[in-house]
């Protein structure tokens, strides 16, 4: 059973990093350097969460931006942060991977493909529907299509979901086209379709949707703020508008904005 053990002040030096435990996406350097002024300025407000898998044997599970944000103040100021605050917790391996996605899942910029490895991994692990769903706050009808669809997905859809670049709903739609196309033509269907979609762009970003993530933003961080260039600003621009953005410009988007594009 998952449980919190306790609360310590930990050498940082025992927070080891598993294999199986990461932060799903890359991470963002100017959240890391906002991070490190902001824990200098005012100390680590909210503790890493640590796994303690054996006695005395830590790996981190949470806290991957503020964790690579202590390093670069320790690599410049020998001596600060050698121990942290951290959140203990236990649990076998397939609730600490569960774990590790719902607080990575937590950001408000999390996009389904965040989620395809680890709901497939809890299925295969056994765990039912109903139970990763709970977990992860999620409907069993949302996690069902996971385990059904993401088996078929090729790298280059998961890739163009990625980038924003397709629906999830026109993913399903198309690996459904696919599985009643005719034995043996399934991998030309699949390929037109999913080139047809991308001739036809849906469009990833309205002023309504950023409005109610910008709110979500400024709810959960009132204190955040956003520091960008001009071609952020074109990028976003042309991103509302829906018509002739790139992959290039969603990516400056949401590294620009983080929490302005939809999950």
């Amino acid at each position: 059973m998952l449980t919190t053990k306790r609360y310590e002040y930990l050498n940082i030096d025992k927070i080891g990093f598993h294999p199986l435990l990461n932060n799903h996406r890359a991470l963002d350097p100017s959240k890391v350097r906002h991070l490190e002024k902001d824990i200098i300025a005012n100390g680590l407000l909210e503790p890493l969460v640590v796994w303690e898998r054996n006695q005395g044997e830590f790996y981190l599970v949470g806290g991957f931006h503020r964790m690579e944000a202590i390093r670069g103040i320790r690599s410049k100021n020998p001596g600060y942060f050698d121990r942290v605050d951290v959140r203990v917790v236990s649990g076998d391996p397939d609730e600490i991977r569960a774990l590790n996605l719902k607080l990575n899942a937590d950001r408000v910029d999390t996009k389904i493909t965040d989620y395809f490895d680890t709901v497939v991994y809890l299925n295969n692990a056994n765990w039912s529907k109903e139970r990763i769903a709970d977990f992860l706050d999620k409907s069993i009808g949302w996690i069902d299509d996971i385990i059904r669809f993401v088996p078929m997905i090729t790298r280059p859809m998961h890739d163009k979901l990625k980038a924003g670049e397709l629906s999830w709903n026109k993913a399903k739609e198309i690996i459904s086209q696919t599985l009643k196309a005719p034995v043996g033509s399934e991998k030309e269907t699949l390929e037109a379709a999913l080139s047809k979609a991308h001739e036809h762009k849906f469009r990833p970003l309205t002023f309504r949707s950023a409005i109610g993530n910008i709110s979500k933003v400024i709810k959960e961080k009132p204190q955040h703020h956003y520091t960008v260039k001009a071609e952020d600003l074109y990028a976003l621009m042309v991103t509302l508008q829906g018509k002739n953005y790139t992959a290039e410009h969603l990516e400056r988007v949401r590294a620009a904005f983080p929490g302005l594009l939809e999950p």
